[in-house]
């Protein structure tokens, strides 16, 4: 890399890392008061343990020389020859991938999950569910790579992936308790104000992940930002047709969503197309949510809702949509179907590898002595703030409930 592509890159993963506590915020406000220090701790921790994690052996089973086809070797354990400054900027950036995908899958256990079990669970989803799967698409002699399948940013590899666990962990945790239509966000102003920061670092997850400072990732940029504000405003009109008020936590979701959705196909599409791919996230995504309480699932804070929908729409969009002379691949809408039957392909692995692996873990978490997946009842009742923690986030009387 040139120093400005270099210079871009380590701002790109500045503005990645920030989506973290930015998830912190947007999952924290929607919950009840009394477990929003859990819940903003379940993203906050994330920064700590998986950048060990892939400073340590994450890093070389995703990216390291010398793998196979469907996972790396060892040769870079602890980022043993990576000494380059391109090397060491991919990494890093790479990095800040690993720490919020995990993340975004506790909205779907978020006032139930026994946080000692949620620090194993981190060390070991990485371990046998992203690093295999971001080796398989990102990683030039990587399976699905080598097919054609393209990925710009995270489509299949974060968002596909984070919903299907998310399921996965929301069907073995269990429903929580005396909750029947889902319950009040407890300080809306945190859910945009996360919403806010998530859209601010996605520029950094999407124009970055060219790894270059050129056209692309002003194209990616744009077209990020087009996809976010057009499924925004598309939620804000369903949501007025449906109950005659503008809401917040609506808004923002419409947003996230956008931004999910647009993620895989960002270096690839026109603004066109954004604005084609953000009408169909915000018409889908909105019914996914406003349905979802007619299935016994208790996904909490709809990660399969946005983020999985919006991850297959945006794997499938870009084979649909992609744009040779922005990405250099052709898509359906120019000719080859080629591109939309392995990214097609590419759902279907991804959906099936991580839902049965991450359930195969989450059921051997349970079993272990010691560990289990969810707390008791009295710590529920009480808050997992208390429990887990040790603290408040508030201390006003009532502020807690």
């Amino acid at each position: 890399m040139d120093s400005g592509s270099i210079a871009w890159m380590l701002m790109a993963s500045a503005l990645v890392l920030l989506m973290t506590p930015g998830l912190a915020f947007f999952y924290g406000g929607l919950v009840r008061g009394k477990n929003v220090i859990s819940t903003v701790m379940y993203s906050f921790i994330s920064l700590g343990v998986i950048s060990v994690v892939w400073v340590l052996w994450g890093y070389t089973l995703a990216f390291g020389e010398g793998g196979n086809a469907y996972i790396g070797s060892l040769s870079n354990f602890a980022l043993n020859g990576v000494d380059t400054p391109d090397e060491q900027v991919f990494a890093i950036f790479q990095m800040m991938f690993a720490i919020i995908t995990p993340a975004l899958i506790t909205g779907a256990f978020c006032e139930r999950f026994k946080f000692k079990t949620y620090l194993v669970f981190l060390v070991l989803w990485v371990t046998v569910v992203y690093a295999p799967i971001a080796h398989w698409v990102w990683y030039s002699d990587g399976w699905i790579a080598k097919r054609g399948a393209l990925d710009f940013a995270g489509g299949a590899v974060v968002h596909i992936n984070a919903g299907m666990a998310a399921i996965a962990a929301a069907a073995l945790v269990g429903r929580r308790r005396n909750i029947e239509q889902g319950i009040e966000p407890h300080n809306v102003p945190f859910v945009i104000l996360g919403a806010a920061l998530l859209w601010f670092g996605w520029f950094g997850f999407n124009a970055g992940s060219g790894l270059a400072a050129n056209g692309q990732a002003v194209s990616a940029f744009l077209v990020t930002n087009t996809a976010a504000a057009t499924a925004m405003v598309v939620w804000v009109i369903l949501g007025m047709s449906h109950g005659g008020k503008v809401s917040g936590v609506g808004a923002a979701t419409g947003a996230i969503a956008g931004l999910a959705t647009i993620t895989p196909a960002s270096g690839f599409v026109g603004v066109d197309s954004a604005l084609i791919i953000g009408v169909i996230t915000g018409i889908v995504t909105f019914y996914a949510v406003y349905f979802k309480n007619k299935v016994n699932l208790d996904d909490a804070l709809d990660v399969f809702a946005v983020h999985g929908i919006g991850g297959i729409i945006g794997v499938i969009a870009t084979g649909i949509f992609a744009e040779k002379a922005i990405g250099g691949t052709e898509g359906l809408i120019e000719g080859s179907s080629t591109l939309l039957v392995e990214n097609i392909i590419l759902v279907i692995v991804t959906v099936v590898y991580s839902l049965i692996v991450t359930l195969i873990l989450l059921k051997a978490l349970d079993i272990i002595p010691g560990l289990g997946l969810r707390s008791d009842e009295s710590e529920e009742d009480q808050g997992l703030d208390v429990s887990d923690h040790g603290e408040r986030g508030y201390v006003a009387d009532g502020a807690d409930n």
